[in-house]
């Protein structure tokens, strides 16, 4: 009732063209908003209304859901940046190779290619580890936890998702052993 309400007084001030009839029910006045249908004595405050509507935010109760707030002032300066990354993806790129010669893994394969390192592991997945300088990040694509963007946190030296609190190497370790059945030591000299 009060979406065909609001599309016909919307109607009289919008060209018909230009709403967007599948998607009507994003008209329904929202709890979310404080916006009801009584507040629109006019077309004008019907428009500038309708710019409040929102869908509700996730329940974000739990602080854990929250990532952190970036201290910009923290960020690695780029050669910095590039020295620190660049240092952890080689060592991993070893590791990585040592561990391939250790598991017996169909399609096992390291590759490291246009600052890019890519982990194989025939049926099991694809890694996939690179870095994003504009944010001083190193991005992985994992086929057990999905993508995450890791930070460096200069008081752990260590790469740490925000949004999760969690290490990188203490991360693809844990997810290397319940793959693979076997232990790998990421965390000496990374």
């Amino acid at each position: 009732m009060a979406s065909r309400f609001l599309l016909r007084r919307m109607s009289r001030v919008v060209k018909p063209s230009l709403i967007h009839w599948p998607c009507s029910h994003l008209l329904e006045p929202s709890r979310h908003t404080g916006f009801s249908e009584n507040t629109h004595s006019s077309p004008r405050s019907l428009i500038s209304a309708s710019r409040n509507f929102r869908s509700s935010p996730p329940n974000l109760d739990n602080d854990s859901q929250v990532p952190a707030a970036i201290d910009y002032s923290s960020l690695l300066q780029e050669d910095e940046f590039h020295r620190v990354a660049n240092s952890t993806i080689h060592d991993l790129q070893e590791k990585f190779e040592d561990y391939g010669d250790a598991v017996q893994i169909d399609g096992f394969d390291v590759d490291y290619g246009n600052e890019v390192l890519t982990l194989k592991m025939g049926a099991l997945g694809t890694y996939v580890l690179n870095k994003q300088t504009p944010n001083r990040q190193i991005w992985l694509s994992s086929p057990v936890s999905g993508p995450s963007r890791f930070d460096w946190d200069q008081n752990a030296q260590a790469w740490v998702y925000r949004r999760t609190k969690a290490n990188l190497l203490e991360l693809l370790e844990e997810e290397f052993e319940q793959l693979c059945g076997e232990p790998i030591d990421l965390s000496s000299n990374c």
